[in-house]
């Protein structure tokens, strides 16, 4: 069992954490380019935001001034297989737990639920931000992504897969207490970055992030289910 789920994680993480840079690099590594140059010309040299480019998922970290060609294109690389290994190994131990059979086309329901867990419900406090535009203290950004991507992918579990009625009513309730709480605030402030460029990169990360998860739960079904019948 611990091979198969090893095997599953490993060649679903990497070739979904490919496609997942090819898509970084085509879609939204130009539109950083481009919010950066009005970030230099605000004279910042580096700022804390949630950094999409990285995950599916908005993580927060601290962007730095960035590396160019080759380099940067290399880091990107190495930031995608991580990321995108780490979530299939915490896709294939749910589908495991699960112990239900999975093929492909159900592995896209599992990456969808993902999708929402990791990214999407996140998104809905903390939208994806291009390096220049306000936002509020990091680590509070953190505390919130983390405990609002637990607490989704909790509350997703419970609602689908428990036969009680309470247990599927607090699942509901899980998935809505973050949003509930609310996002960490910040000041108010004139950015230097355009709207559309902003929103044009929200659409983008999400679109990407969305084709990810796609990827990332049709093989991650296939593989396990390949590797359960061998």
């Amino acid at each position: 069992m611990v091979g198969r789920i090893v095997l599953t994680a490993v060649l679903a993480g990497l070739v979904s954490g490919v496609f997942l840079w090819s898509a970084h690099m085509v879609k939204t590594t130009p539109l950083i380019l481009a919010a950066e140059v009005y970030e230099k010309g605000a004279g910042a040299t580096g700022t804390d935001h949630p950094h999409a480019d990285k995950t599916e998922a908005a993580r927060p970290h601290t962007h730095a001034p960035p590396a160019a060609g080759f380099e940067r294109a290399a880091y990107t690389l190495l930031a995608d297989l991580v990321s995108a290994v780490g979530f299939a190994f915490l896709l294939t131990a749910a589908v495991s737990l699960k112990a239900t059979p999975i093929d492909w086309r159900l592995g896209i329901l599992w990456g969808l639920s993902g999708y929402a867990a990791f990214f999407l419900a996140p998104s809905l406090g903390l939208p994806p931000e291009l390096p220049g535009m306000q936002a509020a203290e990091l680590g509070a950004r953190q505390t919130w992504w983390l405990a609002t991507a637990v607490a989704t992918a909790i509350g997703l579990g419970l609602a689908a897969f428990s036969p009680r009625r309470v247990a599927q009513a607090l699942g509901v309730g899980l998935v809505v207490l973050p949003h509930v709480i609310g996002a960490p605030a910040h000041e108010v402030g004139q950015s230097n970055v355009p709207a559309e460029l902003a929103a044009q990169f929200v659409i983008t990360t999400s679109v990407v992030s969305g084709l990810f998860w796609i990827v990332l739960g049709g093989l991650t079904g296939y593989f396990y289910n390949r590797f359960g019948n061998s």
